[in-house]
C-alpha cells in the first residue's frame, strides 16, 4: 500500500487530538481533587471545632522566670512533640488512663469496668504498665493494656503509648476510683466545660479523691540551676501549681505529650514537676465531693512493699530530672543526690569547667552540702592542731562575695604554713602512709599531682578540700608547687597573714588573710568580688546563662 502524504497529516492530526485530550483531563482532575481536599480539611475543621476543646495557642510563658530558668521551654507550640497536631489528627472524646497502681494487689479491672460503663464510643480505657503485669490483668473490652518496657518479639510501636491517644482528651485516673453511672458523666462534662473555658496557665482540671491524705493545692517552684524543687503553701485555693492527695486530672493529649516523661511515675508527682516547670497551673474544683475510691492495699506487708517501691520511683524519678533537693510546705528537706557512699553527681573536670556548667547548672545541692561539711571537718582538725591555715583562691573569693562556696564551685581551698604540717597527725599519716581514713568517714591523702595535700568527703565520694603548703622566703609567701593556667595561683606578702581575720564560709567560721580584698584583687585583679565569673570564661561565660 502506498503511503501519501496526506495519511501521514492524518495521523498527525489525530496523534496531536489524543496527546491534547489526555493533559485536558488530568488537568481537570488535579483541580477536582484540589478543591474536593480544600472543602473538606474545612468541614473537618469545622466538626472538630464545634464539638472538641479550644486549642491552646502559643501565647502562654512561664510564671515567675526567664525560659533559661523554665528549662527554656517557656513557649508551648501546639504539636511540638510526638503526637501534637504534626501527628495524626485526634477525634473529639476522651483517653482514660490508668498508669498508678500496684500489679501484686489492684482494682484495675473493676476501676476500667467503672469508667467504660457510662462512655460510649467516644471514650476509652488505657492501662499502662512497666512490663506485662503478674498476675495478669483481667480487663473488660474496650480497655488495653500496654506494657512499656521493650521486648524482642514486640515491634518498638506497641509500646509506645503515644499512637494510641488519638482522643482530644486524657483522664488521669488512680487505681480504685469508682467512677460509674450518670454521676461519672456529668462530672466528665463538668471537666471539660472547665478546661474549655480555662485561661492563662490552667492547663489541667483536677477532682479529689477520698484517701489519707486530703487533696489539697500547693505552690511549687522548680528551679533548674539550682537542681532544687520547694512546694509552699498555695495563694488560691483552688489553683496551683501541684496537688497534694489523689486526684482524677483532666489534661489536653497534646499537653500532656509536651512534657518530657508522661508516663514517669509517681505519676502525679513526675507531672506536676514538668508542668510546673513550664508555668502550668492546675484548678482543683474544690465544690465536688472527693470520689470514692475501693479499698486496696489493706494487708500491712502489702503496705510495706508499696511504700518500699514507691521510694524506689521517687528516687529515680528526681534522678531522672536532675532534682537533688525537694523542700516541702513545712520546709523539711529531701535529698536524692550523691552521699558518703554514693560516686559525687559529676566526672572528671575538664579545663575547669564541669559539665554541669555546659548544661546551665549550678554545682548540685548534695555536693555542696559534701563540701560544706567537708570543710567544717578540715578547719576542725587544722585548729585542734594549732596549724596556721586561711581561705584560699575561689573559696576566700566565695567567702567575701557569699559567705559561703561559691554556686557553681566544685571544690575547696585551704593555705596552711609548711612548717605546720606535722603538728596534724592526720596530715603526718597521710605523708608517710598514704591516704588515710579518718573517724568520720573523710579521706586525707597527699595529692598526685603535687606538693600538696587533698580531704575527700569519703572513698566513695571524691568531693575535697585541696590543702596548699607555703614557707615565707624574705617575708614573701611561696610554695614548691603551681599550677598552671591558673593565674590567680601566686606568691604574695607574708603581711597578709600577720594577723589572720574570721571570716563566714561553708557554714562555720574560718581563718583567712587581713585586708582580704586586697588580697583577692592581687591574686584575680580589681573588682574581682563584685563581678562574678565562671573558672574558666574562655569554655563558658557566666553572662551566657540568664538567671
Amino acid at each position: 500500500m502506498r503511503v501519501r502524504v496526506c495519511h501521514l497529516l492524518l495521523a498527525l492530526a489525530i496523534s496531536l487530538n489524543l496527546l491534547f485530550m489526555y493533559y485536558f483531563m488530568r488537568e481537570s482532575g488535579r483541580t477536582k481533587a484540589a478543591l474536593e481536599g480544600r472543602g473538606g480539611g474545612r468541614a473537618g475543621a469545622r466538626s472538630t471545632a464545634s464539638r472538641g476543646l479550644p486549642v491552646r495557642g502559643t501565647s502562654d510563658t512561664p510564671r515567675g522566670g526567664t525560659s533559661r530558668q523554665h528549662g527554656e521551654r517557656g513557649e508551648r507550640r501546639e504539636g511540638g512533640g510526638p503526637g501534637g497536631a504534626s501527628g495524626p489528627p485526634r477525634r473529639p472524646g476522651v483517653v482514660v488512663l490508668l498508669r498508678e497502681f500496684e500489679e501484686f494487689e489492684n482494682s484495675v479491672g473493676e476501676t476500667a469496668r467503672g469508667l467504660l460503663a457510662d462512655g460510649g464510643p467516644e471514650r476509652e480505657v488505657l492501662v499502662l504498665s512497666d512490663r506485662d503485669p503478674y498476675p495478669p490483668l483481667a480487663l473488660p473490652p474496650g480497655a488495653r493494656l500496654v506494657a512499656l518496657s521493650g521486648h524482642p518479639e514486640r515491634a518498638v510501636a506497641e509500646a509506645s503509648p503515644e499512637r494510641l491517644l488519638r482522643r482530644e482528651a486524657v483522664l488521669l485516673v488512680p487505681d480504685g476510683v469508682a467512677w460509674s453511672g450518670a454521676g461519672g458523666a456529668e462530672l466528665l462534662r463538668r471537666l471539660q466545660e472547665e478546661l474549655g473555658r480555662s485561661s492563662g496557665n490552667v492547663r489541667m482540671v483536677a477532682l479529689p479523691v477520698r484517701g489519707d491524705v486530703p487533696t489539697r493545692c500547693l505552690d511549687l517552684s522548680v528551679r533548674v540551676r539550682e537542681w532544687t524543687a520547694e512546694y509552699r503553701a498555695p495563694t488560691r485555693a483552688d489553683e496551683c501549681d501541684a496537688l497534694t492527695g489523689d486526684a482524677v486530672i483532666f489534661i489536653r493529649t497534646p499537653d500532656l505529650l509536651g512534657v518530657s516523661l508522661p508516663w514517669a511515675r509517681p505519676l502525679h508527682t513526675a507531672l506536676f514537676l514538668q508542668t510546673a516547670l513550664r508555668g502550668w497551673r492546675v484548678r482543683l474544683l474544690r465544690d465536688v465531693a472527693p470520689l470514692a475510691r475501693h479499698p486496696l492495699l489493706t494487708d500491712a506487708h502489702a503496705q510495706w512493699k508499696a511504700k518500699q517501691r514507691r521510694q524506689a520511683r521517687l528516687d529515680a524519678l528526681h534522678r531522672d530530672l536532675d532534682i537533688r533537693l525537694v523542700r516541702d510546705a513545712a520546709g523539711q528537706e529531701t535529698w536524692f543526690g550523691c552521699s558518703k557512699n554514693t560516686a559525687r553527681c559529676f566526672g572528671s573536670v575538664l579545663d575547669d569547667t564541669p559539665e554541669y556548667l555546659h548544661r546551665g547548672r549550678w554545682t548540685p545541692p548534695c555536693c555542696l552540702r559534701a563540701l560544706r561539711a567537708t570543710v567544717a571537718r578540715v578547719v576542725g582538725e587544722l585548729e585542734r592542731a594549732g596549724v596556721r591555715y586561711w581561705l584560699e583562691g575561689g573559696s576566700l573569693l566565695g567567702a567575701a562575695r557569699h559567705g559561703d562556696i561559691i554556686p557553681w564551685d566544685y571544690d575547696a581551698d585551704l593555705g596552711l604554713y609548711r612548717d605546720d604540717i606535722t603538728k596534724c597527725e592526720l596530715l603526718k599519716r597521710a605523708a608517710a602512709l598514704g591516704p588515710v581514713e579518718d573517724e568520720e568517714g573523710f579521706v586525707w591523702e597527699r595529692a598526685r599531682e603535687g606538693d600538696f595535700y587533698r580531704v575527700h568527703y569519703s572513698r566513695t565520694n571524691r568531693l575535697h578540700v585541696d590543702l596548699w603548703p607555703f614557707h615565707s622566703s624574705s617575708g614573701t609567701m611561696t610554695k614548691l608547687t603551681w599550677m598552671q593556667g591558673h593565674p590567680q595561683d601566686r606568691e604574695f606578702p607574708e603581711h597578709f597573714l600577720q594577723p589572720l581575720e574570721r571570716m563566714q564560709f561553708a557554714g562555720i567560721l574560718a581563718y583567712a588573710p587581713n585586708n582580704h580584698r586586697r588580697f583577692l584583687e592581687l591574686k584575680f585583679g580589681p573588682g574581682v568580688i563584685e563581678n562574678p565569673e565562671y573558672p574558666n570564661p574562655a569554655r563558658k561565660r557566666l553572662d551566657q546563662d540568664s538567671a
